[in-house]
């Protein structure tokens, strides 16, 4: 079939041409967005889950329901090294002049942006540790007014983010609207930075302030949140995103390319399911894949079965192996045992033949002939740098869905 028409697309964080599965998610959200509309407390949002699962996605699609009810909104993406101060700024700077043309007093959109460019400002001029600051957190906002003081200026961030954020809510109240701030990454927020977070979006609810916080992570987000402050498994709802059922895997298949005049074969349907799993990801790869090899319409389960060598490749590369490759010998070491012990626990009862099991830290410590403790520095860079995270005390697993067992095919 014609490539050029292919309408699958497995891009990291890119929309598939049909958003199968999510309706509830969806839904949830309208129903924020409209009690917080006629003045009714709500929770911020956090979404949970696996790489591949779409929760970036997701996220763009939330603040696309946002804008289309007129909401300010800005999106920022959490990395390990950087302080929040830089890019929340940039955020509430962008939403904030999304509200301002319908704003009747100029003077207080100037002088929330007074407070913004003091709050942005305060880390400057030396970044943690009192080194100089990188050149991604020297941020030139580009606003006119002079920075104020005595407001989001304190050098504390938790004190100047609930300053920030109140004063922020107000502006979007002006107008009767709202703002919702959506960050992506968020387990890779700092301690402190978390802890400011959860602080604002806990004044912000008290004070049934329109501005919520939209975050999405890895499954031990709750825990990192939980973390920070005791009272943030009251404070956010949380929802998991997990991979698709399997009438939602068909439907992310067959409705783009029923647009396409282009149907498949019941067995098509089904292998495909089964070597995607249903994430969203790996549906729209091995899609793709079976596409590009198929001769005509129906796609037929030889079709798939043709094409599927090709998807793994690609799978193996852009979405396993470059992760694999960012992890030190010790760290590949750490990764290949748990991949190990994890493909013996499949089909143990509870675990899902379609995933990696977590496993405890203390087996994988014995099956490499190590005390725990000498592992621990690999652990921690693992989850870390995303690869591995702990959603028990003692035990850890993948943040990738197959990971494991495409450790178990490689050489070691």
């Amino acid at each position: 079939m014609d490539p050029v028409r292919n309408p699958y697309a497995p891009g990291a964080g890119q929309r598939p041409p049909e958003l199968a599965g999510r309706g509830r998610e969806l839904d949830v959200f309208d129903v924020v967005l409209e009690r917080i509309a006629r003045g009714r407390p709500e929770r911020s949002l956090m979404l949970t889950g696996l790489r591949g699962v779409g929760k970036t996605v997701l996220l763009n699609t939330l603040r696309s329901q946002a804008i289309g009810r007129l909401w300010g909104s800005g999106k920022i993406e959490a990395r390990p090294d950087q302080s929040l101060r830089r890019p929340v700024a940039a955020a509430l700077h962008m939403a904030v002049r999304e509200l301002a043309p319908r704003h009747r007093a100029p003077e207080r959109i100037d002088a929330f942006l007074g407070v913004l460019k003091a709050f942005a400002q305060r880390a400057a001029p030396t970044g943690r540790g009192g080194t100089p600051p990188k050149v991604r957190d020297r941020w030139q906002p580009g606003i006119d007014v002079p920075a104020s003081s005595g407001r989001g200026d304190s050098g504390d961030i938790e004190i100047d983010l609930v300053e920030l954020l109140t004063d922020a809510a107000a502006v979007a109240g002006d107008v009767g609207t709202g703002i919702a701030v959506f960050i992506d990454e968020m387990q890779d927020l700092g301690a402190e930075d978390v802890s400011a977070l959860c602080a604002a979006c806990h004044e912000l609810s008290q004070l049934g302030a329109p501005l919520i916080v939209v975050g999405a992570g890895l499954p031990h987000l709750p825990a990192v949140l939980s973390a920070a402050k005791s009272y943030s498994e009251r404070l956010f709802r949380y929802q998991r995103i997990d991979r698709l059922d399997r009438l939602a895997a068909d439907q992310a298949l067959c409705a783009p390319a029923d647009r396409e005049q282009v149907e498949y074969e019941q067995k098509a349907l089904d292998l495909l399911y089964e070597f995607s799993g249903g994430y969203p990801y790996f549906v729209q790869a091995y899609g793709k894949a079976t596409w590009d090899h198929a001769p005509r319409s129906p796609i037929t389960d030889a079709d798939v079965r043709v094409a599927a060598p090709e998807a793994e490749a690609e799978l193996a590369v852009g979405f396993f192996g470059s992760r694999f490759e960012r992890a030190t010998p010790a760290e590949r070491e750490y990764m290949r045992a748990m991949a190990t012990l994890s493909g013996v626990a499949e089909g143990v009862e509870g675990v899902r033949d379609d995933m990696d099991a977590a496993v405890p830290t203390a087996e994988i410590a014995r099956s490499l002939g190590r005390r725990p403790a000498s592992l621990s520095p690999a652990r921690d860079a693992l989850i870390k740098k995303g690869l591995i995270y702990s959603g028990e005390r003692g035990t850890v697993a993948f943040t990738v869905p197959h990971f494991g067992r495409y450790l178990r095919t490689q050489p070691s």
